[in-house]
Formats: C-alpha cells, sequence, structure tokens
C-alpha cells in the first residue's frame, strides 16, 4: 500500500518513475527469475503498468549504468512532442472505430486532438459533451496513445474539452 501511495504522489506531481531492485547479487537466480518477481512488482503496483523495472547490485556494479540510461529514457519520454497532425492521423481512426459510449442517449464526438505545450505530456482532445466522457474511455485513450508512442514512466494527463 505504501509503495502505491509513492506511485500516487509521483503521478500527481506529474514525476516519471523508473523501479531499481537493488541487491540483485544476493537472490538465488533461476532460469525466469526476473521475469517472475517483475510480474509480482508489476502486480503490487497494478494502476501503474508503463514503468520501467531495473534489477541492480550497488556492490558489483551489475546495471548501474542500465538505470542511467532508463532514467534518461523516461526523462526523454516525458519532454517528447508529438506533431498534432501525426497525432490526429494515428488516434482519430482508433476513436472513430470505437467512439466514447453514448450517455442519456446523446453521443460524444471527438473532432481533433493536439498535445498541450508543457513540461510533461498532456493531451487535449475536443469534442461536442466533454462532460459526458467517463474514467474508463478516458484510461482506453491513454492505453492507446502509449501503445502508439513511447511514453514509457513518463504520466500522462488527458483532458476534454468543448469544441
Amino acid at each position: 500500500a505504501q509503495v502505491v501511495n509513492i506511485f500516487w504522489l509521483a503521478a500527481r506531481n506529474n514525476k516519471g518513475i523508473v523501479i531499481l531492485v537493488n541487491k540483485w547479487d544476493l537472490v538465488d537466480k533461476k532460469t525466469n527469475t526476473i521475469k517472475l518477481i517483475e510480474e509480482q512488482i508489476r502486480k503490487e503496483i497494478e494502476p501503474f503498468v508503463d514503468v520501467p523495472i531495473v534489477f541492480i547490485s550497488s556492490l558489483t556494479k551489475q546495471r548501474i549504468f542500465k538505470a542511467i540510461e532508463t532514467a534518461m529514457l523516461v526523462y526523454k519520454n516525458r519532454k517528447q512532442n508529438i506533431i498534432t497532425r501525426k497525432f490526429n492521423n494515428s488516434l482519430l481512426p482508433i476513436i472513430n472505430k470505437n467512439p466514447p459510449p453514448a450517455y442519456k442517449g446523446k453521443y460524444v464526438k471527438i473532432k481533433f486532438c493536439t498535445q498541450l505545450p508543457s513540461s510533461y505530456p498532456q493531451f487535449a482532445f475536443f469534442c461536442n459533451l466533454p462532460q459526458y466522457i467517463k474514467d474508463p474511455y478516458k484510461r482506453f485513450l491513454e492505453n492507446k496513445i502509449r501503445e502508439i508512442y513511447d511514453f514509457t514512466g513518463a504520466p500522462i494527463r488527458i483532458f476534454f474539452r468543448k469544441k
């Protein structure tokens, strides 16, 4: 529970996250030890699925540079900017194929999307009825953005605005 609270705190403050598992030299390793421990960690941090995990050893200096490279990659992902035309061309077909669910008989139509200029990834979706879009659809869009573009370890904020 404490780990998840730390993750929520980092997400609220829009910080990138890398998990470092230290003292890896003390673990009795078998063929799929890393995979099993990584799955266990991912279960504990459940809503945060897109976080890189690096197994290191400070004593033997194992994968120390990999940890730094991963942190730099997360930083680069946070600063990444996507051209609006490219963003629309990749996401609008997905949105048209899977539109937001109707609410009280009214259909939400997303017309246009863009990345907002900020120090971390924020996206604005312009639609006719933004108040009717719920969290599950917001998570769906976030997952699709992460699928198409590499935002590993970086928090993503999504806003819906009236066109």
